[in-house]
């Protein structure tokens, strides 16, 4: 068997692909956080149990209706973006002329209600949710066997997250939604209606949480912890790569995941916190993230 550095060549692209895949979720998320933090200015710690709500949603559909996959990727994230608009439109509006942390707090209780009543009625063990049937089994490639819905994750995120950069930074829409940020009234008198824009932004950043649900439902299992467990690593790539960068949500959540995936085959025992200390370090050379600008 070929050897790279002295590891096995499947081991070491297992993990690889293995570090690809949590890099797409940890994109993905951390693209909605980005999203809402650089569009609205607020830290939305209920993220992960959005995540968790939009696997649970595809699994639910699937169960109780019969409705599978392919459908629930488009279903999903409109009803989990819906759920936030209601919570824009109740609770964050009040607090947008309130300090940062007001709204930290909000969101980080409405996190612990949803995950406490997802945990109360489904229990803390795991959901299987099967790969749909056209995406099952895999290619051998030579050198490591690449499952197709793994394949899959990677490309669709991947261009879900460009799609989202290029319709934020180089279109209409997304210059007024820059422009609604930095200057409200201007934007106002051209005749847009800014508080629904914010809402929408805000809907579609947690549309975007509750995709990566629906993705992640057949890798990881379905379970109330499934946000709790991923969501301190997402603020960590976001703060990485800057609050608020699309950018460099994009690229620090991908290049992160290859290296705590390479980490787990060089040094395991750090592969847990590789991510943190990466955090440190940049934090310490440049705070405002690696993609971020200074104050």
């Amino acid at each position: 068997m070929l050897e790279i550095f002295g590891v096995p060549s499947q081991a070491l692209f297992g993990q690889l692909l293995l570090g690809l895949i949590n890099g797409s979720f940890y994109a993905l998320l951390s693209l909605g956080l980005a999203v809402i933090f650089g569009m609205l200015n607020i830290i939305n710690f209920s993220h992960g149990a959005q995540y968790m709500m939009g696997a649970f949603a595809a699994f639910i559909l699937l169960r109780y209706t019969g409705i599978g996959y392919w459908p629930a990727l488009i279903i999903v994230p409109i009803v989990v973006g819906a759920t936030g608009v209601v919570i824009e439109w109740l609770f964050l509006k009040r607090l947008q002329k309130l300090d940062h942390l007001y709204g930290l707090i909000l969101t980080f209780g409405l996190a612990l209600i949803i995950e406490g009543l997802f945990r109360n009625y489904y229990g803390s063990s795991g959901q299987p949710y099967g790969v749909p049937e056209s995406l099952q089994g895999g290619r051998n490639l030579g050198f490591m066997f690449l499952p197709n819905y793994r394949a899959w994750v990677i490309a669709f995120s991947l261009f879900v997250c460009i799609g989202t950069w290029y319709g934020i930074e180089r279109t209409r829409l997304g210059s007024y939604l820059r422009a609604a940020t930095e200057n409200p009234a201007l934007v106002r008198a051209f005749g847009i209606n800014v508080p629904r824009m914010v809402t929408l932004t805000y809907g579609f950043g947690v549309g975007l949480a509750g995709l990566a649900g629906v993705m992640a439902a057949p890798i990881y299992n379905v379970s109330p912890q499934m946000g709790s467990d991923i969501i301190i690593v997402v603020f960590a790539v976001v703060v990485i790569g800057g609050m608020g960068s699309i950018m460099g949500a994009i690229v620090t959540g991908f290049a992160l995941g290859i290296v705590e995936g390479l980490t787990k085959v060089f040094f395991p025992e750090a592969s847990n916190t590789v991510i943190f200390v990466i955090m440190i370090i940049v934090l310490l050379i440049r705070p405002a993230g690696l993609f971020g600008r200074s104050a």
